[in-house]
């Protein structure tokens, strides 16, 4: 028996719980995200436009012939050189059942995330994100779009080419957290991640654009452009979507050696842990309405928000270091406890 003809069991993993005992099951949302991921396919084949499957959307590929069981967000990229004409053709052609945010068309839009979001209409999705919050209107569910791009060969060169954008990833952060939208920092971000990707374009490696700073240093998801290029279809729920060249390679390379199921002699073992085996993006789902859930409101953001002020405040009374300081101190100080109150009491 051989992997490709397997039968995939997929057990279904709770996302919400209501208080009157319904639940929402993270198989509910991926059918939902899929309609999006649908319509993306649409408009990229009818545009010429490549697109593929990445991260957990391609492991799943692998594994599953679809969602990971319990992955509840999915993600594609698209190539810097198309990405100009792929949002010209989201503007164009996507359905009035969906919309999309991303910096060049909203200027709220945080560029430290995804490069875009697709969203579906009348749905609500709250992320585990209590350090960027969404400034765009509507919280629709989503597919997440990043840029790919060319990157240094040397390891160390690219590493020190990302290293300024994340130095200004802590001012981002904090200009968001106190309602500034920072263009100009966001134009300076992207511009250095543009220049690099034109430097290097001659290039053996590519990696998702380096204006999105979270990965670990020496860590970032780095592949050889032969192995995720051209893309190929692959069988998805039933649909062939695109996604990497050497999609098992990449993979290994991503996720380590033993991320892919395994034959015990009978059936094909997922080898992720039990207790890993749960989903990780989302606080808050509504698929109905794009009302959320008041009872489950993000409140973290909020604590975030307070601290991250009351931090900036105790750090200007130390630069300073006059007779004001003690006032700054004792502002901090307040702030602190304020948030902390109001953070138990909600």
């Amino acid at each position: 028996m051989s992997k490709k003809d397997c039968i995939v069991n997929k057990t279904d993993y709770t996302l919400k719980t209501f208080d009157d005992g319904s639940k929402i099951m993270v198989r509910d949302l991926q059918l939902e995200v899929l309609s999006i991921m649908d319509e993306i396919h649409r408009v990229c084949v009818k545009n010429n436009i490549e697109y593929a499957l990445i991260a957990g959307s391609a492991l799943g590929i692998c594994n599953y012939k679809g969602f990971i069981p319990w992955d509840d967000d999915m993600d594609i990229c698209i190539k810097r050189e198309d990405w100009p004409r792929f949002i010209e053709a989201m503007k164009k052609d996507l359905s009035d059942k969906f919309y999309f945010h991303c910096f060049e068309t909203n200027k709220k839009y945080n560029i430290l995330i995804p490069s875009m979001k697709v969203r579906k209409k009348n749905t609500y999705i709250q992320e585990v994100n209590y350090l960027l919050e969404n400034r765009c209107e509507g919280d629709g569910i989503f597919v997440d779009v990043v840029i790919y791009d060319n990157v240094s060969d040397n390891k160390y060169i690219d590493e020190l080419s990302r290293l300024p954008i994340r130095l200004m990833m802590p001012l981002m952060v904090f200009l968001d957290n106190i309602g500034f939208k920072a263009v100009w920092l966001k134009r300076i971000i992207l511009k250095k991640a543009y220049k690099y990707g034109r430097k290097y374009k001659n290039s053996t490696m590519t990696s998702q654009t380096i204006a999105i700073p979270w990965e670990k240093f020496f860590h970032e998801p780095k592949f050889l452009k032969e192995d995720v290029y051209p893309f190929k279809l692959y069988e998805f729920e039933g649909r062939q979507f695109y996604s990497y060249n050497n999609i098992e390679k990449v993979m290994k390379e991503w996720y380590g050696p033993n991320c892919l199921k395994k034959w015990n002699g009978k059936e094909w073992e997922e080898t992720l842990p039990v207790e890993k085996r749960k989903p990780k993006h989302s606080v808050n789902v509504n698929l109905h309405s794009d009302i959320p859930d008041v009872s489950n409101k993000n409140k973290g953001a909020n604590l975030v928000r307070g601290i991250t002020l009351a931090v900036f405040t105790l750090l200007l009374a130390l630069l300073l270091f006059n007779d004001f300081s003690l006032k700054l101190l004792g502002l901090g100080i307040m702030f602190i406890g304020i948030t902390i109150i109001l953070f138990i009491d909600r």
